[in-house]
């Protein structure tokens, strides 16, 4: 397929990267050739100008294009884009659009303004935080699958769990309080694992647990890491995440405080968020925390725009209370590091936006066979989980998991069939309808005919 991207960005740099890699005609547009730079080392072409212009995008050919992705600074400036590049031919456009003022108008602007999919990468960042605080169970990430009713959570191993220096079959076996759970993928010092039944588990590993929730919630609890639901949390940085987070944990009876060092933006807050309590301050300034209650506090999140900041204030809330802290950040490279200081709970923006664009991207582009309904890029961009729902006609169909030849890199995670969850084992079959949860480190995969044989 032909693509085309206007920003080269973090989120136009991360996507050119990641479509890319699946053999689609990517062009990428950007005014600064520096960012354009930064991507001469894929196989995409690059076009120097201002995508808004019409001459720039007759430049990119967007008149051929499949899709074209708009993820410049500006919501004006992408939705313009959109519109100027579907009257030119593009057969399907996407916007990144931000501002908390468009989102009573994103049915008028997809239905009228020629705009086929809206991506809102900080409404999707918070309803994230919000879901991982709702979570009564200690975890670095939590991703839903299947309607919310699978849950693939990420743990960091300290050492004394039962399943350490054993290989993972000889924990399951007689074990059947917990083989409703599967352990899908490990990440050990930097290097992403789909584990096997001879795999071992070492101490400071992170390890991707995947279930329904119950069975999920009670696995933890075996291992004595469940915690309470957060019923306070102090938020530093009156970004567009802080809004919309507030905005949900306001929605969930989760009492809050909003920390915001600008004056006017943090009197702005105050009046849009009414049941938020909002102070204007230094969110670095550790006696402020302290007065404001940082260590009695359930939950405490960073989402300033300087990810320096975000971790200093984060490592300092670790070692100050018991709070369940969430820091942003947009360095994925620095999440083992982050984990062995203490920061279990990193969430990227920008890949979060990348997962929602990419899926959008997928599914377009295999039409109806694709099947694919989520994906998340995890394990520091090295795996994807992604959710599809079988058609009928299927190889594999019919076909116990042992019989099938499943691609080495990848694991069947879970199916779910009506609102049954199952946890996979050799004797399992795949049937039409089911919605199946696979981890792949496999680039490119569009269907789950790709790694089932």
């Amino acid at each position: 397929m032909r693509i085309v991207i206007a920003g080269c960005g973090k989120l136009g740099g991360t996507l050119a990267r990641t479509i890319s890699a699946e053999y689609h005609d990517v062009t990428v547009i950007d005014a600064d050739q520096v960012a354009l730079d930064r991507v001469e080392d894929l196989d995409v072409l690059p076009v120097k100008g201002n995508a808004v212009t019409i001459d720039t995008l007759e430049e990119a050919d967007v008149k051929h294009a499949d899709i074209f992705v708009a993820t410049m600074r500006s919501d004006e400036s992408n939705m313009l884009c959109c519109i100027i590049a579907k009257k030119l031919g593009a057969k399907y456009t996407i916007a990144r659009i931000r501002d908390p003022e468009y989102l009573k108008s994103m049915s008028f602007v997809t239905q009228e303004l020629a705009i086929d999919y809206v991506a809102n990468p900080e409404r999707a960042t918070a309803r994230e935080i919000g879901r991982m605080l709702r979570f009564p169970f200690t975890a670095s990430g939590v991703e839903t699958f299947a309607r919310g009713l699978v849950e693939m959570v990420e743990m960091r191993v300290v050492g004394d769990e039962p399943f350490v220096g054993i290989p993972l079959s000889q924990y399951f076996k007689n074990r059947t309080e917990n083989l409703k759970v599967l352990f899908c993928g490990i990440m050990r010092q930097g290097r992403a694992i789909i584990p096997k039944g001879d795999f071992i588990i070492r101490e400071g590993d992170s390890i991707f647990v995947c279930a329904d929730y119950a069975s999920v919630t009670s696995f933890f609890r075996t291992l004595g890491k469940n915690t309470k639901a957060a019923k306070d949390a102090m938020i530093v940085g009156g970004s567009r995440i802080g809004y919309y987070l507030c905005s949900i944990l306001d929605e969930a009876g989760v009492k809050t405080k909003l920390i915001e060092q600008n004056e006017e933006k943090a009197r702005h807050l105050d009046e849009l968020l009414r049941s938020t309590t909002v102070i204007c301050g230094d969110g670095m300034d550790q006696e402020m925390l302290l007065s404001e209650g940082l260590n009695t506090t359930d939950a405490f999140i960073t989402l300033t725009d300087r990810d320096e900041e975000n971790l200093m204030a984060g490592l300092y809330a670790t070692r100050s209370g018991n709070a369940r802290v969430i820091v942003k950040s947009n360095r994925l490279n620095y999440s083992q590091m982050l984990s062995e200081m203490g920061l279990e709970s990193i969430i990227s923006p920008s890949q979060i936006a990348c997962n929602i664009i990419v899926r959008a991207v997928r599914a377009r582009a295999a039409g109806e066979k694709s099947g694919v309904e989520r994906m998340y890029r995890i394990m520091g961009g090295q795996a994807e989980a992604m959710e599809f729902i079988v058609k009928e006609g299927e190889s594999y169909l019919g076909r116990t998991l042992t019989d099938l030849n499943i691609d080495p890199d990848t694991i069947v995670a879970v199916i779910v069939r009506g609102n049954k969850v199952i946890v996979p084992f050799g004797s399992d079959v795949i049937e039409a309808g089911d919605r199946v949860v696979i981890m792949t480190k496999r680039q490119g995969v569009a269907s789950l005919g790709d790694v089932l044989k």
